[in-house]
């Protein structure tokens, strides 16, 4: 026999809940939709026994031979028990031992029972509720079962639904780089039409940076507790309407306000598209979604001003051609908009639960309504939950020595942990700001890591100004540049995921007992003395692949000015794998130490990367007049140089700085 008959506790009323919701053509009641079958077989709908055993059915799996034996026998010992002759169970039970009939208990509920209140994770078992065998006597048939399958956990989607967010994802990242240097191209043309000096309109890509720096600390936290869905398409917004603005605006004092809200709206595909990879992805595959991003950012840096400056080849020097600019983003940006609508999925874990609460909860309201109060849980599976916070009151006593495994009616609601234990907006957008600049003043490593990284987006930034100062209007020139920057940022990508197939190698990553390496001296020195699981193993490619930063600037500004411009583009090329690499570095390295306080060490780089980036264009012109190209290329060069001594510091004495601080002690204990 089945642990379903062997433990004698089959419950009439949920055998009678599948059969009229799951198979009324054959016993016909009137077949319900096929919403409610679904819900049925997504939920595993379970009947509950005095052993933990259930009978679940499978998602569209349907019954195997045992479960349709098991499920035959119920249904005729419900046939029996309408014709008053003995059920198959019965006859294995004493008297004592017999359950008590669903229209015992059923009756004994009422809309005077007080209300249990449960966390509800993705991993709990649904609980099935006591529909009565004949119909409501107003020929009502109980409110259809709500449709859950939208509702399961972001880590477990398959990964066509994680590919096409991820790229949705990295398309925003791609087009808000393209804005950030699609704007500087035509910044001459803009001055004149605007009858101002060059150094005025760039002033415009500072701003940009400055919203970029702001918005996140309080657009972050936001998403956190709305959900990624509806900040991203807000931001999005905002960000197709000042675009299409500065399309339009005929001063510069107007154009300059619109790019700080063009920076704002566009700060989310950044700053939060990292929050959306950590909802999809645990931390051990993260790296080549991660590259993936990073690679987007670069790309899209490239990307900008190139097609610009081919606009204003095609077009002319002329009022048009800045405009131009404008509307191609314009363009591309309804268009990923729409994407995002129609596309793009709600990862936020905790949201997608409350979700899936407030619908069971409705559900059991209307229930309710209909005349059927509660459902069958037992007392292991039901977990009270605190309501010391809220205005929830707790109806339900628990005694460890009293719970018991067998079913009961009882009325509950769905509460989520995350829920009840947050805080306010204003203290979570308080924290949001005041807990990265902590970190940034207390923590050596994210000070390291913040002053690196704000360098490297700060060099980035530089060459928005500086190829149009050394070629001007010379677009043959400037666009071999930003062609080796997109060549140099696609191949970092490569390599960025490649390295991280690499780490997990299986001689290389530290396996279970029993497992039989091979004899090389190479793999077990790696293991001995670079542990790919150790944080550090985020920086052994990139104490490396870092250094091209000061060579690309150095081959750039301190090379020959022949070779037809070709030198300074493979120079400002390499020096884009080398901001690839920190940026990469900088990301997973700050995750992967500071777990719960990621999100504010990451926030720290950012602030300082963005502020940086944004100051850099305005003293481009000033720094390379007075201290000429090879003056301020090998100043740069040197500052770069000397930066990379930091991923080399924390592979030595990575472990016993880590060991120092207290966020990273907390949180690796």
């Amino acid at each position: 026999a089945s642990p379903l008959l062997k433990s004698g506790q089959i419950f009439l009323g949920s055998s009678c809940w599948i059969r009229r919701k799951c198979f009324g053509d054959i016993f016909g009641a009137r077949a319900p939709s096929y919403r409610c079958l679904e819900f049925a077989f997504t939920s595993r709908v379970s009947f509950f026994v005095s052993k933990p055993s259930t009978m679940d059915i499978e998602e569209k799996g349907g019954l195997d031979s045992q479960g349709m034996e098991d499920f035959e026998i119920v249904r005729s010992d419900h046939a029996a028990a309408r014709l008053g002759g003995p059920s198959h169970h019965e006859e294995d039970l004493s008297s004592s031992e017999k359950p008590r009939t669903e229209q015992s208990e059923a009756t004994s509920l009422g809309s005077d029972t007080p209300i249990s209140y449960l966390y509800l994770t993705f991993d709990t078992a649904l609980p099935s509720p006591p529909v009565p065998e004949q119909p409501s006597p107003d020929g009502r048939e109980p409110p259809p079962c709500p449709d859950l399958a939208a509702y399961t956990s972001p880590l477990s989607w398959g990964a066509y639904h994680k590919s096409i967010l991820l790229i949705l994802s990295c398309l925003a990242t791609f087009l808000t780089a393209y804005t950030a240097g699609a704007y500087a191209p035509p910044a001459n043309i803009m001055a004149n039409d605007f009858g101002t000096s060059r150094l005025v309109v760039v002033v415009g890509i500072t701003l940009f940076c400055m919203g970029f720096a702001f918005a996140p600390m309080a657009l972050a936290p936001m998403s956190e507790i709305w959900g990624r869905y509806p900040i991203f398409i807000i931001a999005g917004t905002v960000f197709v309407i000042f675009q299409a603005v500065c399309s339009v605006m005929p001063d510069v004092a107007g154009m300059l306000v619109s790019r700080f809200f063009v920076g704002v709206g566009g700060s989310v595909f950044s700053a939060v598209v990292g929050g959306v990879l950590a909802d999809l992805w645990e931390k051990e595959e993260r790296n080549t979604p991660m590259a993936l991003f990073s690679g987007a950012v670069l790309a899209g840096t490239g990307a900008g001003p190139l097609v610009s400056a081919a606009l204003i080849e095609t077009v002319g020097s002329n009022n048009r051609a800045w405009k131009w600019s404008f509307w191609v983003q314009v363009i591309l940006d309804v268009v990923l908009l729409l994407a995002l609508v129609l596309f793009f999925k709600e990862s936020r874990a905790s949201v997608l639960l409350s979700k899936k609460a407030k619908k069971l909860n409705k559900w059991y309201e209307e229930m309710e309504t209909y005349g059927i109060y509660g459902v069958w849980i037992n007392d292991e599976l039901a977990v009270l939950a605190s309501a010391a916070s809220s205005q929830i009151t707790v109806t339900a006593n628990l005694n460890e020595r009293n719970v018991s495994t067998i079913p009961r009616l009882r009325r509950i609601r769905w509460i989520v942990k995350e829920d009840e234990q947050r805080a306010s907006l204003g203290q979570i957008v308080l924290t949001s700001v005041r807990r990265p600049f902590h970190l940034l003043f207390t923590e050596p490593v994210v000070f390291c890591f913040s002053l690196w990284a704000a360098f490297s987006w700060g060099v980035l930034y530089l060459s928005f100004s500086v190829v149009p100062f050394l070629y001007g209007e010379d677009f043959s020139m400037s666009s071999r540049v930003y062609v080796a920057m997109m060549i140099a940022s696609a191949a970092a990508t490569i390599v960025g995921v490649y390295q991280e197939h690499l780490l997990k190698h299986p001689q290389w990553k530290k396996q279970e007992e029993g497992f039989q390496y091979s004899d090389s001296k190479f793999w077990a020195f790696m293991r001995r003395r670079f542990p790919a699981e150790a944080p550090e193993a985020r920086l052994y490619f990139t104490c490396i692949t870092a250094m091209l930063l000061p060579a690309g600037l150095f081959i750039a500004f301190l090379g020959s000015n022949g070779k037809g411009g070709y030198t300074k583009a493979v120079g400002l090329g390499l020096a884009t794998w080398g901001i690839y690499s920190v940026y990469l570095a900088t990301f997973n390295y700050l995750a992967d130490t500071y777990h719960i306080y990621a999100s504010s060490a990451l926030a720290a780089q950012s602030f300082c990367r963005n502020v940086l980036g944004g100051c850099f264009p305005l003293i481009t012109s000033v720094m390379f007049t007075n201290l000429g190209l090879r003056g301020a290329g090998g100043m740069l060069g040197g500052i770069a140089t000397g930066l990379t001594a930091i991923p080399w510091v924390l592979l030595i004495y990575g472990e016993r700085i880590r060991a120092r601080s207290k966020f990273a002690k907390n949180v690796n204990e």
